[in-house]
């Protein structure tokens, strides 16, 4: 059954930071920090799903899709990421289950998107080894919760997006600037991912999966330095996440560090743990430079003669095409089957005097983006998944609320939930759809 979905993340989405038990999570730390947030906006409240969630259901029973994907939060499981569980974190992840099954939809959990429990960073973070088996331990009480309910598990979103901006640049939480410091929170994280396929796994998980965000890298120019930028990056980006949980091996990381004594005997082991499938989020392809100064052996040089979205990203349906056959190439026969599991974009959707929202962008959008995947299909690439980012306008991380990707519009005053336009589109695409393609 191929698999058409949403997405939505736990910070992002749930609010009730400090309800029934949970912990504080970094993302709660950062976002309280002035300076780290637009406008200083945080997650405390962002689109009420702990409390509204039956709506957001049927929102999605509306909409017609047959799976969502949606992170469970590591500090409502484990206020403070180990040892005690707290009972009424899981109650709330196991009645949204039993209610997405109730109406056909397969849950699709992620364990980690981002918002590790405060008081694992408080020992280090993803920097610190110890964490890996604290999240292998997460990651079993959780699945001896779910795991006869849920086929389909994600370990972690994006550790390459985590890693740069929460350790290497300090512009998402935990806030740190170490540049190439961060390298071991690259490591740590595909090692807990790891620990944590054996533990799911373990506790009865039929199927589990990585989510990397993955980009085509473009060279800005045939010249050798660009060439060789382009390299470094695709590396940093893609490599790192992909090379050592398919092939067992990390790539070459001399452009970025000489030492690599994080990494101890039987860890790429580990880590290549066989999984069932890879996700892959796709937003746009990078463009790349020979480095102008000597922090990163690499410029990014930014994609120009494309449309752009709210964010200022391009808007390249075909660089998911050249990724996914691109993909195929490198890995071949090691390539387990992919979900696209985040695709989407944001845009000022403002409501028109009737309420409506036309967002017919991003209607576009999807639409080329879909039949980019199909081409890909074509070429020969095992693709068994499409989750569009997002069900709902969310809590966009360092960028607050300003970014909205959602297919439902929320009046963060209110609450009030509108579908788009995006919305009624595709439940019309989805109706014309069978589940096999």
């Amino acid at each position: 059954m191929f698999l058409w979905g949403t997405a939505t993340a736990a910070y992002q989405i749930e609010g009730a930071t400090g309800e029934d038990g949970r912990g504080a999570s970094i993302w709660d730390t950062f976002s309280h920090e002035p300076g780290r947030t637009s406008r200083g906006q945080t997650g405390d409240v962002a689109c009420d799903h702990y409390h509204r969630w039956p709506e957001d259901v049927a929102l999605m029973a509306g909409l017609g899709v047959n799976a969502y994907r949606f992170s469970i939060a590591w500090p409502r499981v484990q206020p403070l990421g180990s040892g005690q569980v707290n009972a009424p974190g899981l109650d709330f992840y196991e009645r949204l289950v039993d209610a997405l099954l109730g109406i056909g939809i397969q849950p699709v959990p992620t364990l980690f998107h981002w918002d590790l429990p405060q008081a694992l960073e408080e020992r280090g973070g993803w920097l610190d080894r110890d964490v890996c088996e604290r999240f292998a331990g997460y990651a079993a009480v959780t699945a001896e919760r779910l795991a006869d309910r849920v086929p389909l598990w994600i370990t972690l979103n994006e550790p390459f997006v985590h890693m740069a901006y929460g350790y290497a640049t300090g512009v998402h939480a935990p806030g740190r600037a170490l540049l190439t410091g961060a390298l071991p929170a690259a490591h740590h994280q595909l090692l807990g991912h790891g620990l944590a396929v054996q533990a799911l796994r373990a506790a009865g998980a039929s199927q589990v999966a990585l989510t990397n965000n993955c980009t085509p890298v473009w060279p800005a120019s045939q010249e050798e330095p660009d060439v060789r930028a382009a390299d470094a990056y695709d590396i940093l980006h893609n490599r790192l996440f992909n090379d050592p949980v398919l092939l067992g091996k990390y790539p070459d990381l001399s452009a970025y560090t000489a030492e690599l004594d994080f990494i101890r005997e039987g860890d790429l082991a580990t880590i290549a743990t066989p999984l069932d499938a890879l996700g892959v989020n796709y937003y746009n392809p990078t463009r790349i430079a020979a480095p102008t100064g000597d922090a990163l052996p690499f410029d990014d040089a930014g994609v120009s003669g494309y449309p752009t979205t709210a964010f200022g990203w391009p808007v390249v349906p075909d660089g998911l095409r050249e990724l996914l056959t691109g993909l195929k190439a490198r890995y071949g026969t090691a390539l387990p089957p992919i979900l696209i599991t985040e695709n989407g974009c944001s845009q000022q959707d403002v409501p028109a005097e009737d309420g409506t929202i036309d967002d017919a962008a991003r209607v576009d959008f999807l639409d080329r983006h879909i039949s980019a995947m199909r081409e890909a299909m074509g070429e020969g690439v095992d693709v068994r998944g499409y989750f569009v980012w997002s069900l709902l306008d969310n809590f966009e991380w360092a960028e607050g609320y300003d970014q909205r990707f959602g297919l439902v519009h929320v009046d963060f005053d209110t609450q009030r939930r509108t579908p788009k336009r995006s919305y009624h589109w595709f439940a019309e695409f989805l109706r014309g759809q069978n589940t096999d393609t």
